[in-house]
Order: C-alpha cells, then sequence, then structure tokens
C-alpha cells in the first residue's frame, strides 16, 4: 500500500465479497487476471485441496480456488475488529490493508496491516487459525495481537507484512512502505511475534517510493521483490515490481546490474503493459512442478478496477525470474 495508503478504487465497486467474477476467456487466461476484484494479495497458500489468498479490505477478504483458474469468495477474517487495532492506530477502523498469510507448524499465520493514510502511525497485527477452511469445525481466527508498531517519530512505517521461512526453518518479517524503506525483522515460530521485544530490524532497500516487500528463495538464493511508484489510483497508478537477490536472507540485495537495493537498485521484473497497469504485491505459489507469480494489477479495460493476476514464471540460466505479460 502506498505512504499506508488506501484503495480508492473501493470507493466506486462492489464489496470484493460481491464481486462479479468473469468467465475464463482466452484472452484472460493469457493475461493470467483471474477476473476477480483483489488489491494488494497475499502470498497464496494450500490448505486441503483448496487455494487460499487474502487481501485488502474490511476485516480482510478472502479468495479460494481449487485450480488457481476459477475462484470463489470466502469469509471475511473479522467481522468486528480487534480492539487494540483502534486504539494503536486512531481512525482506523477495520478497513486493513496487505495481509500475508503462511502455514507454521499447526495453523496459519496472517499478518495484516492497521494504519491510516499517509502516517506511519501504523501496527502490524497477527491472527491465527488451525485451518483456511470455514467448514471445518476447528475453523476460528484467534488474535494475537500486534507484532510491530511505528510512530510519527520512527524513520520507518510497520505496513506490509511478508512472512518467509529461510532455509535453516527460521522465521522472518519484512515489512516498511516509503520513509527509510524496506525493513526485516526475525519472528518465533512458535508464537508468530518477535523473538524479543527489541529483536535486530534489519534495512533492506530504499528509494523514495517503495514497498510491498516479498522474500521468496529459490536454489541458494533469497529473492527480494517490491514495488516503486504510486498505488491506489487506478489508472493512473505506477506501481510496477522490481527485484534483487542475496546469499543471505538478511542481505545485502543486489539488482542484477550489481547495485544494492540499499543505494536505489532494483532490476525491473513486471511493469505496465496494455490493459495490465500498476502490477503490485508480488506472491510465488508452485502448483504440479510449475511457478506462478501473483500481483494485482489495474484492469485498463475494467475502470482500472484492481484484480487478481497470476503470471506463468521461468527462471532464467542465471537464475533469475521472468515474468512474460499479454499486452493486448
Amino acid at each position: 500500500m502506498a505512504v499506508a495508503a488506501l484503495d480508492a478504487c473501493a470507493q466506486t465497486s462492489t464489496p470484493p465479497a460481491l464481486s462479479k467474477v468473469e468467465p475464463a476467456t482466452d484472452r484472460l487466461v493469457q493475461l493470467a487476471s483471474r477476473g476477480i476484484r483483489a488489491h494488494d494479495p497475499s502470498t497464496i497458500v494450500k490448505c486441503g485441496d483448496e487455494y487460499w489468498l487474502c487481501a485488502t479490505g474490511n476485516g480482510i477478504v478472502s479468495w479460494h480456488s481449487k485450480d488457481l483458474l476459477t475462484w470463489t469468495a470466502g469469509p471475511r477474517v473479522f467481522t468486528n475488529p480487534p480492539a487494540w487495532t483502534t486504539n494503536m492506530v486512531p481512525g482506523n477502523r477495520g478497513y486493513f490493508w496487505a495481509p500475508d498469510v503462511i502455514h507454521v507448524g499447526n495453523r496459519y499465520l496472517l499478518y495484516y496491516s492497521v494504519s491510516t493514510w499517509g502516517k506511519n502511525t501504523s501496527a502490524i497485527g497477527l491472527t491465527t487459525n488451525p485451518t483456511l477452511d470455514p467448514a471445518a469445525t476447528n475453523y476460528a481466527w484467534s488474535d494475537a495481537g500486534p507484532v510491530i508498531r511505528s510512530k510519527g517519530e520512527d524513520p520507518f512505517n510497520a505496513i506490509d507484512p511478508a512472512v518467509t521461512v529461510d532455509g535453516s526453518g527460521g522465521l522472518w518479517l519484512a515489512f516498511g512502505s516509503f520513509w527509510n524503506g524496506i525493513m526485516l525483522v526475525q519472528l518465533d515460530p512458535a508464537t508468530g511475534q518477535r523473538l524479543v521485544p527489541d529483536s535486530p530490524l534489519y534495512s533492506l532497500a530504499s528509494k523514495e517510493q517503495i514497498e510491498a516487500a516479498c522474500i521468496y528463495p529459490h536454489r541458494g538464493h533469497y529473492y527480494l521483490f517490491v514495488n516503486w511508484g504510486a498505488c491506489c489510483r487506478g489508472t493512473n497508478s505506477t506501481y510496477n515490481i522490481r527485484v534483487g537477490r542475496s546469499d543471505r536472507i538478511t542481505g545485502p540485495y543486489l539488482d542484477q546490474s550489481g547495485v544494492d537495493l540499499l543505494a536505489g537498485g532494483g532490476s525491473l521484473l513486471v511493469g505496465s503493459s496494455g490493459r495490465f497497469i500498476g502490477p503490485g504485491h508480488a506472491g510465488i505459489v508452485s502448483r504440479d512442478g510449475a511457478d506462478w507469480f501473483s500481483c494485482h494489477f489495474y484492469d485498463g479495460t475494467r475502470g482500472g478496477i484492481p484484480t487478481l493476476a497470476l503470471l506463468p514464471l521461468r527462471w532464467d540460466t542465471s537464475g533469475w525470474p521472468r515474468v512474460m505479460v499479454e499486452s493486448k
């Protein structure tokens, strides 16, 4: 979300849970659009025989699919916002941004942003559930409170959580929007919270307009995906997705030219093309041996509505990711 941003498109369309799902036409398959409204989609995770994602919205919206092509709206995570959110971040009324979800041990950990437009008085919250299947008898979200917060005097903004497991089983949270950029903190896999209250923060990437981090381990490297530009302006959005990589999750992350992402580096992975405008919030999911790159884009043929895309992802001979977008 841009500068602790609001999904401005939500003001002109129906809520995500009521959005019309487009048919899977050849054009949509080529573009890899899934035809559903989703802003800041989480990493896609599997529960049983279904894939799930969460996205920005009142109470956090959810979608599920058996094949990654046809998606159905699921329940909202929160019927009522946890009391601490409105106390810690005055002005927030349960419209939560940019969630991310991961399966660790015997439960799902869902991290989400609590903020207001243009301010870094923010927090990242955590809620947990043993299942994502709302029909299961043990389906219940449990509020675990805030994980990290930022105040006006802090040099960072505690939003846009992205959770990752490293090669040794360690749990990490990347986050940040504008201010001094993308940060990283280690978590306790048993609790989902910081290892200790003052555990170190690592700086990963910096740019005037940067946010929406995602870290993905692949063949001995860690890949850091970030967004440059501005979101939430429909077809006027300037979002584009950049990437760097490191041998360590804590960095340094260098782009393909060897420029540190802390020094403004970042190789362009995917930008606007035709109706595919302002791609944002990267994620990667694997199915049947193939990797898919998830993000939202502002659909130029639907008035700039934020729409879920799943794009074929390939890795070149040098180990860099490649994403192709149909431009029609």
